[in-house]
């Protein structure tokens, strides 16, 4: 391979791992942004509990969110340090392969300069050309000439871009040391309020656990009135499954009846679809809001040994704000749970979303709803700082992790 060919290829090889690590940089800074918005409304929702109504369960879940979206956001700075890492090395690295070029390609341009040199007389260039044994020979040899000054051309733009090149990798570089040194101080900034939220966090504990009756009790309460939306989901699912399957059979359509599931049209089906197809990109059910009730099985952050289950997640927000669609649908129901407020389910072909704690609807059963559509308003507890809603997302008969399902 030619010098020249190996350069080319080298300014390549800089461009596509520059590309390739831009892209990692942009999903890390997109990411540590979110995390820090996080942070930033869990903040504005902790002051207005503390002006408000200081109530410590409220202020724990919130101070737990902001220490998990801190440990998240120490990680994500982490391997950002460790991507510039990466990319300083990458850099030091084809500055050397670069200078290395740049040296042969120097003493090369010095051996055709001293070449030149000795044959500079036009005169010389003449009886080479004249001296060949026939006319072919001496087009060749003439042709030979004209490309040999065409090489010492492309030659010096060589040398000239490669330097130009090494300047740019060197300003980049440093760069890089510069927002290496940022992050690392960054960094430890993150640790060292996430030290103070863990104390502060501990100290809320330590208060509430004095609570423990109290607390036992109104866990005992919210277990049941979950309980009782779960049994209320799952028979209205039923109820709705047995009903859409003996319409489909009776109308001959038993293509359409899944085993266990609803029977779908092929407009059911395809919303369906679309839906499954948007994992991980549906709108939140709030234009503003963080979890703070996970989906599953956990441990309670208070009441050691005892187990809470949660068949959606909770999302915090602002007292008054509009719950909406995730996505496009109709209102399979709309019902009062005594401890859960009011409920819309909408459904999504084989989807479910459901939709809790609210305390106006302003959507009835049968109604086709579009994505980001106004539903109603999530209830509030008295003197309460903030408002919660609860998200419950269902394939037929079975609960999914709405987390998975929201965008983040």
């Amino acid at each position: 391979m030619s010098l020249l060919k190996l350069n080319s290829f080298l300014l390549l090889f800089v461009f596509i791992s520059f590309w390739a690590s831009a892209q990692t940089k942009a999903e890390l800074e997109k990411k540590k942004k979110q995390l820090l918005n996080d942070i930033s409304y869990t903040n504005k929702l902790l002051k207005e509990n503390e002006e408000k109504t200081k109530n410590s369960f409220t202020e724990l879940n919130l101070i737990k969110k902001k220490i998990n979206d801190r440990q998240e956001l120490i990680y994500t700075i982490s391997s950002e340090i460790k991507y510039i890492d990466k990319q300083i090395q990458k850099n030091n690295d084809i500055i050397l392969s670069l200078k290395n070029d740049l040296t042969k390609l120097k003493q090369d341009y010095a051996h055709m300069i001293y070449y030149a040199y000795r044959n500079k007389s036009f005169y010389s260039r003449i009886m080479f050309v004249f001296a060949a044994k026939d006319f072919n020979q001496a087009y060749k040899r003439m042709k030979y000439l004209q490309q040999y000054a065409e090489f010492r051309k492309k030659q010096a733009e060589s040398i000239i871009k490669t330097q130009e090149t090494i300047s740019k990798k060197i300003e980049e570089l440093d760069q890089k040391k510069q927002e290496q040194v940022s992050l690392k101080e960054s960094n430890e900034q993150e640790k060292k309020q996430l030290g103070s939220e863990q104390e502060q966090q501990q100290v809320i504990i330590s208060k509430l656990q004095n609570q423990e009756n109290e607390l036992k009790e109104q866990l005992k309460k919210k277990q049941k009135d979950a309980d009782a939306l779960q049994k209320a989901i799952e028979e209205i699912i039923r109820k709705e499954i047995e009903a859409a399957q003996k319409a489909a059979q009776k109308a001959g359509n038993t293509n359409s009846v899944n085993k266990g599931g609803f029977p779908l049209t092929p407009e059911a089906q395809k919303l369906s679809n679309t839906f499954a197809a948007n994992k991980g990109k549906l709108p939140w059910p709030v234009a503003e809001g963080v979890i703070t009730g996970v989906f599953g099985t956990h441990e309670h952050a208070v009441l050691k040994g005892i187990m809470v289950d949660n068949n959606g997640i909770d999302i915090s927000t602002k007292k008054g704000t509009q719950v909406r669609s995730v996505f496009e649908g109709e209102v399979s129901s709309v019902i009062i749970i005594p401890g859960a407020g009011k409920c819309v389910m909408i459904r999504h072909g084989e989807y479910l979303s459901v939709y809790s704690y609210l305390s106006e609807v302003f959507v009835k059963k049968g109604d086709k709803v579009s994505t980001k559509q106004i539903l109603g308003i999530p209830a509030t507890e008295e003197n309460a700082s903030k408002s919660e809603v609860h998200l419950e997302i269902w394939k037929a008969t079975t609960k999914l992790n709405p987390e998975y399902w929201i965008y983040k």
